[in-house]
Order: structure tokens, then C-alpha cells, then sequence
């Protein structure tokens, strides 16, 4: 018995060894609780095996071994490839997107990862051999045996939850991260694979359970509406007037000497709010998650109105998630377009994308609803909630029909549900999976559809003529020209651009990425064309941000592309955000607050004039007097004061341009836990209004005017 329970344990070990390697170097941040678990799982399945006999112990006892085998191998292939854990729900609800849509990076990965799934195999190998040569023997049962293996499973189950109160105890980041806010990516690091699978089936079954809740207060709230194409019974006044900032006080007589110079208008900021009643949104409040969400809102303070607020109201909107987009695919003599969109209108010098779980979705999830991601695939689960906050919900509400495009599969990542929720009328130039009968009219027909990656400027030109001559339009597109691998071989729009790039003194890897973006550069640059030819340019706003940096890149080769080291700080995410408009062509408006993804909806909100409530959202609008934030997947984060990395605890310190530290020295430790604080309250209110679909009770709270 003991030398089945080790052997199991270690064989466990040897897998988790070969996963850190591949993934994360030599560095442990805490191999003691990945023994336990090790421990645990070889005592619990050596306690199944005791009472099995002849042909059914060995099956069990491979079973045992190839699944852990596979399932390690899987991840190491998977995490190569997205920089993430594979967990349950990417498997059940994304499988077969990756398998009919990455096939070629799943294939690309598991060769480059090889050698480390031989090693990973060799284990299971020699046991199958030294089975059947029977110099392996599975452990016959007796009661003393089971006793043995019982008490050496509480044994080590005591261990586990030991090592994890001393890690409560000592505010350690592996406690945090396996229990308060899961955070998959850093508990494979921290502790290993199998205590993230052991951790992800726990909270997998808990929400099967929630799920049940979930759909009874649902339907008692009220489904959510599946478009927001027309002005909805909600759609009630609130006490914020940012096109109305003046005081209503200050008045000038007319019966002043008329050659008297008027005096000027005084600026008085008012609150981005709703008039809300905060009564009955504490009343409504049925779990402890709504009761803390209620309480949070009530007390936030709003953001102002300020000087940038309405310069863009009544205008035009085109907004791109640009796939894989980073500003080293920006050159003047290649992507002229994109050069200058990214230097002019408005230029943000410390603009940051983080990398989340479900990488291309959760970038759209925050750049569309402007919400922090709640694990894997939160943008399908928001298909299920109201969501009326969207810029394409208050462009519906003010009847201009909003509209979305994808120049890949209607049905990936469930886009058919999500972004009609959202608020769009959506379509896309592959019909995916889905019927037909009944989403035929959802495509768009786009030369060359079919090629992998199709081409962004092909989608402009299939898609604009859709809304060009409107009064007034709202496109949003999802681009995917830019999508991995970067190769001229299995990427159709490197190839396509490769003689543009021929003579960069870059790897294959780095022209092939520049070359595919010239594609988005194209796109661009016609859909300025259209809009100047169509007397548009003026009153139309363009927008890009990435949904991540191109993640598929080691870290080697995107700082050959870089030019430079990206050690410092966050700097492997720090990108670009184009908001432009031809008026502040000649005058840029250089802009250098922190500022991320999350901060584009409500900028995008003041800027339009759009009558909205700032405390709906994880971020702020960048004009607004509030200190910038910028918080990422593992709730590091990135202020005026401050770059702090929660990994390894490290802090940089700012300072301005005197020299002085923006926060002083006596203050830092203060400032550190405020902002620390800040960033968990964040992350739980987005967390929460999603699970708990809490934009109806905010629906439900608000008092007309």
C-alpha cells in the first residue's frame, strides 16, 4: 500500500515539475501545499484501489496515471499557447471553438511543447511495462491497509488546509489567490496544475448549485432585453445634465449697457449620476452580494463633468477591437494610417491593455461594457443579463440603430447571443455552426472570406455602405487580421503583406506581425476615405483600442519587435488608444494619465454627452480630476503615485517632473493599502454585478424626472 500511495504521489510530482518547468521556469512560490495535494490524491486514489481485484484494479490504476497524464499534457499545450490555465468551463463552452478555430496554433503549440509531453508520458510508459512484466504489484486489500490509506488521506488533507491558514496568516498571495479571487493563472504557478483543477471542480460545482438560485431570481426580475434597437420603458432623465454645465444661477440682465462686455459663463461640474432611490435598492438587496453591491454604489462618489464633456455630442461613433494590436506594429512608412491616428486627436502616453482569462472575449467584454472580467468567458454569461449601459444601448435609446461587425464566425464565442445583449445589431462574414434558415441574414457577404486570417480592410469595404449615409450611425468591429500565429505560411494576411516587409531586420515572427497589420492599416485608411467622401469626416469619432498584445509572442520576441527591454513595470502592456476626430488633427491633446481598456465606455459617455452614471462601471473617464488607475488580471496595478507589481510586491515609486515622489515617503505605506483596498473593491463589484445580473435592480431603483 505504501509503495502505491508513493508511487502515485510522486508520479503526480514529477508531472507538476515538468508543468512549472514549461510554464514558469524553475521558480516555486509554494511546492510544500503542492506536495500535500500530491499526497492526498495518490492516498485517496490508492484508497479506491484497496478493495478492487484482478482486471479492474489495473484499469483503475491507469486510469489514474493516463488521466493525469493527459490532462497535464493538455495544459502544458494550452497554456503555451493562451497563457492560461485550462479550466472546465473553456472546455465545455469553448472546446469546439478551439478545436474548429485554433486547430493550427493547438497543432503548432504541441510540437513546440514536445519535449516536455515525452517527459510527461515516460512515467505512465514505464508503469504499463513493469505491470505486465508483473514486476509491479497493485496492493491487495485488508483492513489494516484501508486504515493505513484513511488516516494518510486526512492526514494530508489536514496538511492542505494548514499550509493554507498560514498563508491567511501571513497575507501570502497563494491564499488570496485559491480562495478570495481565484485567479487560475497565478494558482498554477503558485501551487501547481492539479490544486488548480482541484480548486476550478470545487468552484464548478458550487455554481452549479448557484446556477438554480440564479435562474429563479431571474425570472422574478424579469428576462433581459435581447436589443436595445428602440427607446425602452427605463429609459428615465436622471440628475446629471453634462450638456447643461453651466450654473443656472448666474444670469446676464438685459437691461445692461449693450456695449458691456457679457461675463463669462461660469463652469460648475456636476456628478455623472442617476437619481436613484436608494431605499429600494437596499430593500431589493436578497444576498449578501447585492447588499454589499448596494452599499458600494450608494457610497461611491461619482465622477464630474469638465471640460471635455459634450464636445462630441450628436456625433458619430466607429469603434474597433483590433485583434492582437500592439504599438510596435505601428511604423510611419508601413502603417501611415495607423501612425497617424495614434499621433493626432488625442494621444495617451501611458495607455495599458492587461491580458484576462478568455483573452480576445474578455478584451471585447471590457471595452464594451467597461467591467472587469469574473473568471473565464464573462461575456457569455453576460448574454443572459440586461445589460442597457453600452454605448450601443444609449445610441438605441436615442434612436440610432447600433451595429457591430466580425470579419470571422457569427457563432464564435457565442457573439450571436452576447453582442445583440449588448445592444448590436450584429453580424458577422461565416455563418459558424449555426442554422441558416435562421441566422442567413446575419452575414455579410466579404471576398475572401474563408481565409484564415481574413482580411480587415475587406470587411470596411462590405460593411460600411450599410450605414454610411445615415443621419447618424454607431459601428463597432471586431477586427482579425492581427490574430496569431505570425508566420508567413498558416497566417493569410502575413503572407499577403510579406513583400512590404521583406527588408526589416526582424525574425520571421516579427514581420510576419508587422506585415498582417499593414491589412489593419488598409481598413483605416478607407474608412477615412468613405467618411471624407461622404461629408462624415467632421462629425465622426474614431476609436481603437486592442483586446490584448500578442500574447502568442515569448517575451524574447516581442522586445525584438519592441526594440527595447519590457521588464519595467507593466510595460508588456502598455499599448495604444486611438480617439480621434479631424478637429484636433493639428492640436493633439497629450494625455498622461494611467488609463486601461476599462476606462474607454465612459470616457467615450462624457465625451458624447451621453446622460449616464459613472459608478456603473470598474473605470473612470480619463478627463475626470480622479487620480488615474490601471488594474490587471493578477490586481497589480498602475497610478500616478504608483507601479505595483502584487506578484512580487514590488513597488516603483512615481515622481514628477521636479523630481519629488508624487506621493511622499511618509505617506507610501498609507496610499498602498488604500489602493490595494480600492483595486479588491473593483474586482468584486464587477464580479458581482454580473453574477447577481444587477443592472435590474439599478433599472428598478432609478426615479424618473
Amino acid at each position: 500500500m505504501l509503495w502505491t500511495w508513493l508511487g502515485l504521489s510522486g508520479m503526480l510530482l514529477w508531472l507538476e515539475l515538468i508543468y512549472h518547468v514549461s510554464g514558469f521556469g524553475f521558480h516555486f512560490s509554494n511546492p510544500l501545499f503542492t506536495i500535500f495535494v500530491a499526497l492526498t490524491w495518490g492516498a485517496v486514489e490508492t484508497l479506491i484501489l484497496l478493495p478492487l481485484r484482478g482486471k479492474v484494479k489495473k484499469i483503475v490504476f491507469f486510469v489514474f496515471i493516463w488521466w493525469s497524464t493527459l490532462w497535464t499534457v493538455a495544459q502544458i499545450t494550452y497554456l503555451h499557447i493562451f497563457k492560461q490555465p485550462m479550466l472546465w468551463e473553456a472546455i465545455f463552452t469553448g472546446g469546439q471553438d478551439a478545436l474548429t478555430n485554433y486547430w493550427r496554433e493547438a497543432l503548432t503549440g504541441f510540437f513546440q511543447v514536445s519535449p516536455y509531453v515525452i517527459l510527461c508520458i515516460l512515467p505512465a510508459i514505464y508503469c504499463g511495462v513493469m505491470i505486465k512484466k508483473k514486476r509491479i504489484h497493485l496492493p491487495k486489500m485488508t483492513s489494516l491497509r484501508f486504515m493505513r490509506c484513511l488516516v494518510a488521506v486526512v492526514a494530508c488533507v489536514f496538511a492542505c488546509v494548514i499550509d493554507m491558514e498560514i498563508g491567511k496568516a501571513t497575507d501570502a498571495n497563494y491564499y488570496e489567490n485559491y480562495t478570495d479571487f481565484f485567479d487560475p493563472l497565478a494558482v498554477a504557478e503558485e501551487l501547481g496544475v492539479h490544486p488548480t483543477l482541484q480548486r476550478d471542480t470545487v468552484l464548478g460545482i458550487r455554481n452549479l448549485f448557484e446556477n438554480a438560485s440564479y435562474s429563479a431570481k431571474k425570472n422574478q426580475k424579469g428576462q433581459p432585453g435581447q436589443s436595445q434597437a428602440t427607446p425602452a420603458p427605463w429609459n428615465v432623465a436622471s440628475s446629471a445634465t453634462p450638456e447643461n454645465t453651466t450654473d443656472p444661477d448666474v444670469t446676464i440682465d438685459p437691461t445692461d449697457d449693450p456695449n458691456a462686455t457679457p461675463e463669462p459663463e461660469i463652469f460648475v461640474p456636476k456628478p455623472h449620476v442617476f437619481t436613484m432611490d436608494g431605499e429600494a435598492l437596499l430593500s431589493m438587496a436578497d444576498n449578501k452580494k447585492q447588499q454589499w453591491l448596494a452599499e458600494y454604489i450608494l457610497n461611491e462618489m461619482p465622477t464630474m463633468t469638465n471640460e471635455y464633456t459634450g464636445i462630441f455630442e450628436g456625433y458619430n461613433v466607429i469603434f474597433l477591437t483590433a485583434e492582437g494590436f500592439s504599438p510596435y506594429a505601428v511604423r510611419e512608412d508601413l502603417t501611415p494610417t495607423l501612425y497617424h491616428l495614434i499621433h493626432t486627436g488625442f494621444v495617451f502616453n501611458n495607455y495599458y491593455v492587461p491580458l484576462w482569462q478568455t483573452s480576445t472575449s474578455d478584451g471585447e467584454y471590457v471595452n464594451n461594457v467597461a467591467l472587469i472580467p469574473d473568471g473565464q468567458f464573462s461575456m457569455r454569461k453576460s448574454a443572459d443579463d440586461l445589460m442597457p449601459y453600452t454605448l450601443a444601448g444609449f445610441f438605441n435609446r436615442s434612436g440610432v440603430q447600433s451595429r457591430a461587425f466580425h470579419n470571422n464566425s457569427l457563432s464564435y464565442y457565442d457573439r450571436h447571443r452576447t453582442h445583440p445583449n449588448l445592444g448590436y445589431l450584429f453580424k458577422a462574414c461565416k455563418l459558424g455552426d449555426l442554422s441558416e434558415a435562421e441566422y442567413g441574414q446575419y452575414v455579410f457577404e466579404m471576398e475572401e472570406a474563408n481565409r484564415w486570417p481574413s482580411s480587415d480592410y475587406n470587411m470596411m469595404v462590405a460593411t460600411m455602405p450599410e450605414y454610411i449615409n445615415d443621419d447618424r450611425f454607431f459601428a463597432y468591429y471586431m477586427t482579425v487580421s492581427g490574430h496569431m500565429n505570425y508566420n508567413f505560411k498558416g497566417n493569410s494576411m502575413s503572407s499577403k503583406n510579406r513583400e512590404a516587409v521583406k527588408d526589416l531586420p526582424l525574425s520571421e515572427n516579427g514581420r510576419a506581425y508587422i506585415a498582417c497589420h499593414i491589412e489593419l492599416d488598409k481598413a483605416l485608411e478607407y474608412i477615412l476615405q468613405q467618411l471624407e467622401e461622404a461629408g462624415k469626416l467632421e462629425n465622426t469619432v474614431i476609436v481603437m483600442s486592442a483586446d490584448h498584445y500578442p500574447y502568442a509572442m515569448t517575451t524574447e520576441e516581442y522586445e525584438e519587435l519592441a526594440g527595447k527591454s519590457l521588464s519595467y513595470g507593466k510595460d508588456v502592456f502598455r499599448n495604444n488608444l486611438i480617439l480621434w476626430n479631424v478637429a484636433f488633427e493639428d492640436e493633439p491633446v497629450i494625455v498622461n494619465k494611467p488609463c486601461c481598456s476599462v476606462d474607454i465606455l465612459p470616457t467615450l459617455l462624457n465625451l458624447l454627452g451621453m446622460d449616464y452614471d459613472s459608478r456603473m462601471y470598474a473605470g473612470k473617464d480619463i478627463f475626470c480630476d480622479e487620480e488615474g488607475m490601471v488594474i490587471f488580471n493578477d490586481r497589480s496595478f498602475v497610478t500616478d503615485g504608483v507601479i505595483y507589481n502584487r506578484k512580487t510586491k514590488e513597488t516603483l515609486w512615481q515622481k514628477d517632473m521636479t523630481g519629488e515622489y508624487v506621493v511622499p515617503a511618509a505617506q507610501q505605506e498609507d496610499y498602498l493599502k488604500q489602493k490595494q483596498q480600492e483595486v479588491k473593491d473593483i474586482y468584486q463589484f464587477s464580479a458581482y454585478v454580473l453574477q447577481e445580473n444587477y443592472y435590474t435592480d439599478i433599472e428598478a431603483a432609478r426615479v424618473s424626472q
